[in-house]
């Protein structure tokens, strides 16, 4: 029986007003913690298709169930924030709120959301309950976590996501068993020295000269002190320090971002970091403060649910357009806080146009519309096909 063909026949038909929420949603995009019109929106479209919906769920979360009141259980999480990026695609939908821009593809996730959301209420009954879950405050890795603890994931049995990516073509699914992205964390570093006049430094601790020796020093460490078959990445984003072109800085902040694949590295790295910088910081004659906070674990696709979402799209797009995604990657995803409570897979959804794409969190990111049907097609007939295997 092809249980997948009759929704999906209605994607067609429901695809013009889908893209054209999703311009709507580019167009408006809303920061971490902020998304109230997005979620407004959400909440509305999904009531009107007689789904039972939860607002303020993680805060700006919304949370919505089709089905049976009780029983198996499968999930879909899409997220819905935007980043502090000035958009620069020049498209005639780009953002109208300046210095605010979905860069990261977040608007074309809530449409696949919403997207499923059409094609599950349109069939006459469910086998089992689906449960849709928008994500506010990805970006910040702070929205998973409070959805988690709202209660998001209780009762969940299975649980699929998804992310684009601008290196695979539209029209391309990415899958990947195992560990997807990294784990990763936040890293603060406050470089403390004595500060002085300009002209005679050696009466000074230069707490920049010190911040500049952290920087490259740590770079060098890692590559002479850590294992290199298990990589590790330290990336500064923000230095802050000094007052006047004449004075010696007494206190340098540094602010930035630690990721690695393997869960023991990571958990010795904080540690690590602290004894590398103070010793670097000593030799100098001044001090540091080290802070360091974990952002997310690793994501591990469970693989039962990425073999399920492997056979759902080779059958609905063809062997040539589901690709082995042969490496993880660095970059993290909040999405492993809700696996913590639940097995779950996230795939990889190409948009790249003909001339390519621009990369995440960059002002220029423009991917290509037609991702979206293919977004919504794989992952409705996959939530499908574990309804029909798992419901009563």
């Amino acid at each position: 029986m092809d249980l997948m063909r009759s929704p999906l026949d209605r994607l067609g038909q429901e695809l013009p007003e889908l893209l054209e929420l999703r311009q709507h949603l580019h167009s408006h995009p809303e920061l971490s913690g902020e998304e109230h019109q997005t979620a407004a929106l959400v909440a509305g479209e999904l009531r009107s298709l007689g789904w039972r919906v939860q607002e303020g769920v993680g805060r700006t979360g919304v949370l919505a169930e089709l089905g049976p009141d009780e029983g198996p259980t499968v999930g879909l999480r899409v997220d819905m924030d935007a980043l502090p990026v000035e958009e620069r695609t020049g498209l005639p939908y780009a953002s109208k709120r300046q210095g605010v821009m979905h860069a990261c593809g977040h608007d074309l996730h809530t449409c696949t959301g919403l997207g499923v959301a059409r094609l599950l209420a349109a069939l006459p009954s469910l086998k089992a309950r689906v449960r849709l879950l928008f994500q506010p405050a990805e970006e910040i890795a702070q929205g998973a976590i409070w959805m988690r603890d709202a209660g998001a994931t209780k009762g969940l049995d299975a649980l699929f996501g998804i992310h684009v990516v601008p290196n695979l073509p539209a029209g391309i699914v990415g899958i990947r068993r195992g560990c997807l992205t990294a784990a990763a964390g936040e890293l603060e570093i406050l470089v403390r020295g004595e500060g002085g006049h300009g002209a005679r430094p050696h009466q000074s601790v230069d707490a920049i000269w010190m911040a500049a020796k952290v920087v490259t020093e740590l770079q060098q460490a890692i590559s002479r002190r850590l294992d290199a078959l298990q990589p590790v990445v330290v990336s500064f984003g923000t230095v802050e320090g000094g007052r006047a072109f004449n004075v010696i800085a007494d206190q340098v902040r540094l602010l930035g971002t630690v990721r690695c694949l393997d869960l023991d590295q990571h958990a010795m790295l904080p540690g690590w970091i602290e004894d590398t910088v103070q010793a670097i910081c000593a030799g100098c004659g001044g001090s540091a403060e080290v802070r360091y906070r974990c952002i997310a674990p690793p994501v591990d696709n469970d693989v039962a649910l990425t073999n399920l979402l492997e056979r759902c799209a080779i059958e609905r797009l063809g062997c040539d357009r589901v690709v082995l995604v042969e490496q993880p990657s660095l970059g993290a995803e909040d999405f492993a806080e809700l696996l913590r409570d639940v097995p779950g897979m996230m795939m990889r959804l190409g948009v790249a146009g003909p001339d390519g794409c621009a990369p995440l969190h960059n002002g220029a990111f423009a991917l290509d519309e037609t991702a979206l049907a293919v977004g919504i097609e794989v992952l409705a007939a996959t939530l499908l096909a574990w309804m029909e295997e798992h419901g009563g």
